[in-house]
């Protein structure tokens, strides 16, 4: 019974598993479908999206490749079009060319035929020359070279004779007069550039704080300043100036005295007559003492060794000089080392050569003024302080002053101009140089086919800028050498001026 039972509840539980299993399956199973349509329904919707978005990206990018392809198609008939017109100017070029050539050979032939002639002429001229010479002969009983000869002696001794009494006549004219236009000569350059000249070189600007200053320089009834004056040889200027005073000298020690001295009475406020002597006593010992110091200590920093006193106390003046608005001192510095390399390359004794360099201005400062150019004087002046030979030779002819018997005396001329000719080495009158500018750049406007010109590297450099439409490549070679002979002979500069033609063709385009 119990298992009858059992049987029974075990057959019971299996039919309801299976009918709930059945029941679980067919509910499943509709929602998967259920779930399927869904997906299906999301996946045609995604599908079409995508295809819309393809369909928008394949038009985007024909759209593009169209627009490039129109862009691309006008370049190229704008290139064509381009082409076309080259060619036809090539062609018209060459028919021009034809036309000319074919002028030139009827030209050429008319020439022939006319040089024909003239030959023809001139066969028959020299055999009627002939006939007359030959009959002249039988008339003077002379042959030709005979009489040639007679009749160049007559001439030549007529010659002489003129000659003679013109030369004569000249050189006692030239006698009368030549002192007379020469000093004539010296007077209206000396107005004319002076001016400039002795205004660069012959003053010192000394500022002060104040004008109040300037009453106590002076002092009572003058009295200071003609002490001041009278101590250093300088001549003071007070004037209206504001908050300067100018100290015209043409020595450049005595101005450098005078400045120090008046440096030192203002600083220390007592200025009278007692007071201005002792200073400028204080300061000349001063002075003269730092241009023996300059002096060692160039020599020195040159190796330049066993030079005479005096000659180093007057390299040591030549911080004070100057030249052309050069410093004299640097000046002789940069020709001693210039000297000194150019000597090693040529295989002499550089420090001969250097020696040469320093010492070769030295006749510009010395402590007389004798009426000897610098160059002659500086060579005496080196043979009075026992120098070399050599050395005193290339001294006294670097200028061509004296017969050049050594190698130092080229190299001492030739490093001498390059110290001078360096670019920014000697100053310029402001108004000259401006002119001097101007003057290059108007020189290269008057060709034809320039547009701009520009002078540049202190007017060591012209540029020019040429129209590319009305000078070829060619021309620019010639205008280059053109504008550079016409500067040679028409302008004075210093050193040398590069000339640059700038020809250039610009193709401007817009992206839009």
């Amino acid at each position: 019974m119990i298992t009858t039972i059992i049987i029974a509840a075990i057959i019971a539980f299996l039919i309801g598993g299976a009918a709930t299993w059945y029941v679980f399956n067919s509910l499943t199973t509709s929602r998967s479908k259920k779930m399927l349509k869904e997906a299906q329904k999301e996946a045609e919707a995604i599908k079409k999206d995508k295809l819309l978005e393809v369909k928008e990206k394949f038009i985007s990018l024909k759209a593009d490749l169209e627009q490039q392809v129109s862009a691309r198609n006008s370049k190229l008939q704008s290139q064509e079009a381009r082409l076309k017109q080259q060619e036809m100017s090539i062609n018209q070029r060459q028919s021009e060319f034809a036309k000319r050539r074919n002028e030139l050979d009827a030209v050429r032939e008319n020439l022939n035929s006319q040089l024909e002639m003239v030959e023809k002429k001139k066969q028959d001229l020299d055999k009627i020359h002939k006939m007359e010479i030959e009959r002249l002969e039988a008339l003077s009983g002379l042959s030709a070279e005979e009489a040639k000869e007679r009749l160049s002696q007559s001439l030549k001794e007529e010659a002489q004779t003129a000659a003679s009494a013109y030369i004569n006549e000249v050189m006692e004219e030239a006698k009368m007069t030549a002192n007379k236009e020469a000093k004539k000569i010296v007077v209206q350059s000396i107005q004319r550039v002076a001016t400039e000249t002795a205004i660069e070189n012959a003053i010192t600007v000394f500022p002060i704080d104040s004008d109040e200053i300037k009453g106590r320089i002076i002092g009572r009834e003058g009295r200071n300043i003609r002490a001041l004056e009278a101590a250093t040889g300088i001549e003071i200027i007070v004037d209206d100036t504001p908050e300067a005073i100018i100290l015209s000298g043409f020595d450049p020690v005595r101005r450098e005295i005078t400045r120090l001295a008046l440096h030192q009475l203002i600083q220390d406020g007592r200025i009278h007559p007692a007071r201005i002597e002792e200073v400028v006593n204080k300061v000349r010992k001063q002075v003269e003492e730092e241009i023996i110091e300059t002096g060692k200590r160039t020599t020195i920093d040159l190796g330049i060794h066993g030079l005479h006193p005096d000659l180093i106390r007057m390299i040591g003046r030549m911080k004070y000089r100057s030249s052309y608005g050069q410093n004299l001192l640097q000046h002789s510095r940069e020709t001693a080392n210039l000297c000194a390399i150019m000597a090693s390359e040529l295989g002499l004794n550089t420090k001969k050569a250097k020696r040469a360099g320093l010492l070769h201005d030295i006749g510009k400062v010395p402590d007389d003024e004798p009426e000897l150019p610098h160059a002659i004087l500086g060579m005496k002046m080196a043979e009075k302080y026992k120098e070399k030979p050599d050395i005193c030779n290339a001294i006294g002819a670097h200028h061509d002053e004296t017969e050049m018997t050594s190698l130092l005396a080229p190299i001492v001329q030739v490093c001498d101009a390059i110290s001078g000719a360096r670019p920014g080495a000697r100053r310029e009158i402001v108004e000259a140089y401006i002119k001097r500018l101007n003057d290059l750049e108007q020189l290269a406007l008057s060709y034809p086919g320039v547009m701009k010109t520009y002078a540049i590297q202190a007017g060591r450099e012209l540029r020019v800028i040429v129209g590319a439409d009305r000078i070829t490549d060619v021309e620019t070679e010639n205008l280059s050498n053109e504008i550079a002979k016409k500067i040679q002979d028409e302008m004075t500069y210093p050193g040398q001026v590069k000339i640059t033609v700038i020809r250039e063709t610009r193709a401007v385009a817009f992206a839009k």
